[in-house]
């Protein structure tokens, strides 16, 4: 299993940085964009088990979004499009989160439906908005995330005993939050202090804010990152699924490895438009 899983993060690994570092801004948006589609495909499969059709045509109906806000060429349209993905991680996803398996995925397939055809285009476009503001500013965002991740993994096996939602991810613990919080105070802070301000989110809001704020944003981006697991997670228990699918051997599918990408990077897009 571990064979498998070091297999194929290599083989990621090999066409990502190549497609990131040596070919023009397009070519990574196309990257994301495949990756954004298997997320989709596999969020319909999770909505819709019994319907490979349905999957396939929820795939394309996030492309159709994405390329029609693409040739409206306007601006506010994707910026909405950003701001309703934050508004409902900030005002809807608690409450969802807060009531654990006590939900019906059969009465809730619509509405899973309809946000996932808000949340995964939303996702795309900050990712390549991400990267219109420089590499660096997009890889250290991204970046943030799987520091909380692995921040909260090993603080969690190490001191873990309180669970954090205990009926959606037993293996998650308070003690790994907060352990991949403070792994991120202390990746952000070598951010600012070594790359140039401008170069990414947490310099820009440090020196245009000050480092309460920046470390506040800090806290935000790591909370709803963490968010964006338990949701992910949530949706699979329901589905009655251990993995959103097997596209990844030894990963699970793509939507198990972008969840936390999907709260956090519209917000940091929306917080980098502020510097």
């Amino acid at each position: 299993m571990l064979k498998t899983r070091i297999i194929t993060a290599l083989v990621l690994l090999a066409v990502f940085l190549p497609t990131l570092f040596l070919l023009p801004a397009v070519y990574i948006g196309a990257f994301f964009l495949v990756a954004l589609l298997a997320a989709a495909w596999e969020w319909g499969r999770l909505l819709t088990p019994q319907s490979a059709r349905a999957a396939w045509l929820y795939a394309l109906f996030c492309l159709a979004i994405i390329l029609l806000l693409l040739g409206m060429q306007n601006a506010s349209w994707q910026f909405g499009l950003l701001l309703l993905a934050v508004l409902f991680w900030f005002f809807i996803a608690p409450f969802i989160l807060a009531r654990g398996m006590n939900l019906s995925l059969q009465k809730l397939r619509p509405f899973y439906v309809v946000i996932g055809l808000i949340l995964l285009p939303a996702t795309w476009f900050s990712l390549v908005f991400l990267r219109e503001l420089g590499l660096t500013f997009l890889l250290t965002s991204i970046t943030l995330v799987w520091v909380a991740d692995i921040g909260a993994y090993f603080v969690g096996k190490a001191f873990g005993k309180h669970k954090l939602a205990v009926q959606i991810s037993p293996g998650k613990s308070i003690e790994g939050a907060l352990g991949g919080l403070v792994l991120c105070y202390g990746y952000a802070l070598i951010c600012v202090i070594y790359l140039p301000f401008e170069s990414t989110l947490f310099g820009a809001w440090a020196i245009r804010f000050g480092w309460v704020p920046m470390f506040v944003m800090v806290t935000v981006l790591t909370a709803f990152s963490i968010f964006g697991d338990l949701f992910e997670s949530q949706l699979k228990r329901l589905a009655g699924v251990k993995d959103s699918s097997q596209l990844l051997p030894g990963h699970g599918g793509v939507l198990d490895r972008v969840d936390a990408l999907i709260p956090a990077m519209p917000i940091a897009a929306i917080l980098a438009g502020f510097v």
